[in-house]
């Protein structure tokens, strides 16, 4: 982050703390975002005692952010509302000149809660859990400088064997991100959905499809030179021949607050640039 948008972003943040205590509510700031900020007039706190603290979240920044404050407080349960600083802006819906109006409103029950499921990944190597973590976008395996050849089976059938740069394996969220500039379909965020998704197949009959959430997915991976998995493009492991990784269901799902006008394909429109 550049000078200029640092400073926007700290004067963003001591006007709606400033805003928020004039209203009499407890106001929290995570303790590395207070560091960064200058914000030293409010109590800090650490990212990981948020979600038994708080009843609300509200996330300034772009969508990486709201994904790695997304899994962090998955398990307390903690609404999330999202200020857009920074470039798409899919989940971070507010905008920053709106905010203190949109946060009033919000904060009086004109809002639409949503509900975003999560995806849980695991990799076992000579049966033993050797990685675990969860994505609210996608789990992505991929190859460092060659194809990968992976086999990939459903709820215990085999689909199939592939021989690609990777696999997206992707929530309805994350449809929008890397899925989608893999050539992967748009699912509403609403499905009760997975989609997988090849990457640069060798075969083009490799095609991409979706199944039930409720859907155990398991990736052998058969040979490669290199090769990774990541959560959100965040939480990241080697990987190694034999490796198997099961992905299901999060058991917990993340709310999100949005306005009261918000509109799913209106987003889609206006940052996809559909006419």
């Amino acid at each position: 982050m550049n000078k200029s948008a640092l400073q926007l972003m700290q004067k963003d943040l001591f006007d709606l703390a400033h805003h928020l205590a004039n209203q009499h509510y407890q106001v929290l700031i995570e303790k590395n975002t207070a560091h960064h900020a200058g914000l030293s007039q409010y109590p800090v706190i650490g990212l990981e005692d948020i979600g038994d603290a708080v009843d609300l979240a509200i996330v300034m920044g772009g969508d990486g952010t709201m994904l790695s404050v997304a899994r962090s407080l998955a398990k307390a349960h903690v609404p999330l509302i999202g200020i857009n600083r920074g470039r798409f802006g899919f989940l971070t819906d507010v905008r920053s000149e709106d905010m203190l109006v949109q946060i009033d409103r919000i904060l009086a029950g004109d809002y639409i809660k949503e509900s975003r499921m999560l995806l849980s990944a695991e990799v076992t190597r000579q049966n033993k859990v050797v990685f675990s973590s969860c994505a609210l976008n996608d789990v992505v395996i991929k190859s460092g400088v060659r194809l990968i050849e992976l086999e990939v089976n459903i709820d215990g059938k085999f689909v199939y064997k592939q021989r690609s740069d990777g696999l997206i394996v992707s929530t309805p969220t994350g449809t929008t991100a890397y899925a989608l500039s893999a050539g992967g379909p748009i699912l509403h965020a609403n499905l009760e959905a997975i989609s997988l998704v090849p990457i640069s197949p060798h075969t083009l009959s490799n095609r991409p499809i979706a199944v039930s959430s409720s859907s155990h997915i398991e990736v052998v991976l058969v040979q490669f030179d290199e090769a990774q998995l990541s959560c959100d493009g965040q939480s990241q492991v080697e990987l190694q021949v034999g490796d198997k990784i099961n992905i299901v269901r999060a058991e917990n799902a993340i709310s999100l607050l949005h306005p009261s006008d918000y509109c799913y394909f209106d987003r889609l429109r206006n940052k996809l640039n559909w006419s």
